[in-house]
């Protein structure tokens, strides 16, 4: 059974989901605890029951920091099994995306096979499970635009300006 706990933030409220192996999925700030258990719902293809470990309460507090300014990597252990094989490679490369950079969806591909796997690379940065601890908010368009994101660009923007690096973006 994976366990959820859901806590406010500066920035809204927010979930995190643990299985037995690491922690599984990060609901992005919301304004109301409904709505992120409403995500929960949404995403979940197996029972999720509150709880506190001390797993969640490292994420919690590892995810308070980053929001704060205070922390810049997270030391949690993940669970990447509800991705495919392909989804996990490209999940493992952005965790080498650090704080404060930027990497194009075509950089990605470059490292997970090759320029042709650049829409595949997309489509697996937008299933990514664990945003914030897989950075896939420094992942913006080849030309330097926002690109997109799951969690909304507004997010996006306020996760890059956080990190110092919104500036360095093209104004397309």
């Amino acid at each position: 059974m994976r366990q959820v706990l859901i806590f406010h933030s500066p920035w809204g409220w927010m979930g995190v989901v643990e299985s037995s192996r690491g922690i599984q999925a990060i609901v992005l700030p919301k304004r109301s605890k409904r709505a992120i258990e409403s995500e929960l719902i949404e995403q979940s293809n197996e029972p999720v029951q509150r709880g506190e470990s001390i797993r969640l309460d490292a994420a919690r507090r590892q995810l308070l920091d980053y929001l704060a300014g205070t922390r810049q990597t997270f030391d949690v252990p993940l669970d990447l099994s509800q991705g495919t094989a392909f989804q996990r490679q490209v999940w493992r490369v952005l965790l080498r995306v650090p704080y404060g950079k930027l990497r194009s969806y075509q950089w990605i591909a470059e490292r997970v096979g090759g320029p042709q796997y650049a829409r595949a690379v997309g489509n697996a940065v937008g299933a990514n499970p664990i945003p914030i601890v897989i950075p896939c908010h420094r992942i913006v368009a080849q030309d330097a635009t926002l690109g997109g994101f799951s969690g909304g660009l507004p997010m996006k923007r306020k996760l890059l300006s956080l990190e110092g690096t919104l500036s360095m973006l093209g104004s397309k």
